[in-house]
């Protein structure tokens, strides 16, 4: 058995696989919530891509696993990009803690009072934030948000809005300087999603100097929305034997990629930041037409090839986009919602042009059923507003149709209506013409047939 991955052993790889700074040589500027593949993938690239002195401190919400084992390699991991020449690895080092949110809560509230760290970003999926259907503000009867509302705020917490709402509260109490929470989840308008939630569960506590609290944090928190882009695949054997072969000895927490990224952030932070614009991070003034695009586009696509592939037996994004129907999905569902988009944003032929492209890499071995988790919170975001913004122009909406019929197939066996109000669409679940159009779609997906 080989020495595992760590700071020592990491010496001994040759300079291009060795992480672009040494560890030894940054300090935790960033927390971040949510220690999956996206994060090692995206945000701690660009972060370390950034330079002295920024590291990150990162949080697992659940798995104590992840935390030891990042521990175990020193928090030292490789990233893989999958590209369609070979595949190219190295060593990531910006991650420079590892922390679970419940056994360390406490060293969690130190570092998120720590004057020193001044961003606080979040990868933690939709439903991590707790948002009602309803009325897209925090849902406090939600079993995890009632529990936090009613336990110690310096004790062990469930939820990453509890968590962070009561880390900041105590920052707030400190008197500590400004501070950035950075969403980087598929959420339409992240930013205000994110703020929305954490001033809730403030207001809804019973601290006596809530009030003051959101006075404070008005004035010294700062929650700039951001768009992310990055296909990261989930790790299977294949690749931790992959990165092993690469590196000469083994690395548990190996991740993979696509070759392309994206980041798009919303330049109003209240403290000092990372220069992630030297590795290509773009600061705009909106990013609004960017996350439409996206939302829109790319994983509206991705979620349209996830059901629609299940529906016809395949496993991945690639298998999908060789059938003679995945380019012109892909390309009909982006023709059709980019008349919904703002101006401003990237083109939506070339951007479509650019998804056919990433789609069909055959390095990629992205799994249709990891995309397909957390249905009814993806439809809403991804399709929905679409769907109802063409509706209520008359325009017709055959390919989203097929991708909600798709979806029903794969979810369950209720009627179409009651899958769309469980996704907190009533309004479109009481159109008749709509959920007959898509009712009648469902007896060829049955016999596995795709029909554009």
């Amino acid at each position: 058995m080989s020495a595992p991955l760590n700071r020592t052993t990491v010496s001994r790889l040759p300079a291009e696989l060795r992480p672009s700074v040494d560890p030894a040589h940054l300090r935790t500027g960033v927390v971040h919530f949510g220690l999956g593949a996206f994060h090692r993938a995206h945000q701690a690239v660009y972060t370390e891509h950034a330079g002295e002195p920024w590291g990150i401190t990162a949080v697992a919400p659940h798995s104590t696993d992840v935390v030891a084992a990042l521990r175990e390699q020193d928090c030292l991991y490789s990233l893989t990009e999958r590209r369609p020449e070979g595949n190219r690895t190295r060593i990531v080092g910006s991650i420079v803690g590892a922390l679970a949110m419940g056994p360390d809560a406490k060293a969690v509230d130190a570092l998120l009072t720590d004057p020193e760290v001044t961003v606080v970003t979040l990868t933690v999926t939709e439903k991590g934030y707790h948002r009602s259907p309803l009325t897209g503000g925090l849902d406090t009867d939600a079993v995890g948000v009632a529990a936090d509302l009613a336990a110690d705020p310096a004790g062990p917490l469930t939820t990453v809005v509890g968590r962070l709402a009561a880390g900041l509260a105590a920052r707030m109490r400190a008197g500590a300087p400004p501070i950035s929470v950075v969403s980087c989840d598929n959420t339409a308008d992240n930013g205000a999603a994110s703020a929305r939630v954490v001033h809730d569960f403030v207001r809804t506590s019973s601290w006596p100097d809530r009030a003051a609290i959101l006075d404070r944090m008005a004035e010294t928190v700062a929650f700039p929305a951001t768009v992310v882009d990055r296909i990261v695949p989930a790790t299977g054997e294949a690749d931790l034997a992959a990165a092993r072969e690469a590196l000469g000895m083994p690395d548990a927490l190996a991740v993979t990629a696509e070759p392309y990224r994206q980041w798009v952030l919303e330049d109003s932070f209240a403290a000092p930041r990372p220069p992630w614009e030297r590795d290509g991070a773009l600061f705009v003034p909106d990013v609004t037409p960017y996350q439409l695009t996206k939302l829109r586009m790319l994983n509206g696509s991705h979620s349209a090839l996830a059901y629609l592939g299940a529906a016809a037996g395949l496993t991945t994004v690639a298998e999908t986009m060789a059938t003679d129907w995945g380019e012109r999905l892909v390309r009909a569902l982006c023709a059709e919602v980019a008349p919904t988009l703002p101006a401003g944003g990237p083109n939506p032929l070339a951007y479509a042009d650019d998804l056919v492209l990433r789609f069909r890499n055959p390095a990629m071995r992205h799994l249709l059923r990891q995309i397909a988790t957390d249905g009814p919170l993806k439809v809403r975001e991804r399709w929905l507003p679409a769907l109802r913004e063409l509706r209520a122009r008359g325009a017709r909406t055959p390919v989203l149709e097929l991708a909600l019929a798709a979806w029903a197939l794969h979810a369950a066996p209720e009627p179409v209506p009651a899958l769309l109000r469980g996704a907190g669409a009533a309004d479109l679940a009481d159109d008749d013409t709509l959920t007959t159009a898509i009712t009648d779609r469902l007896p060829a997906l049955r016999a596995g047939r795709v029909e554009l």
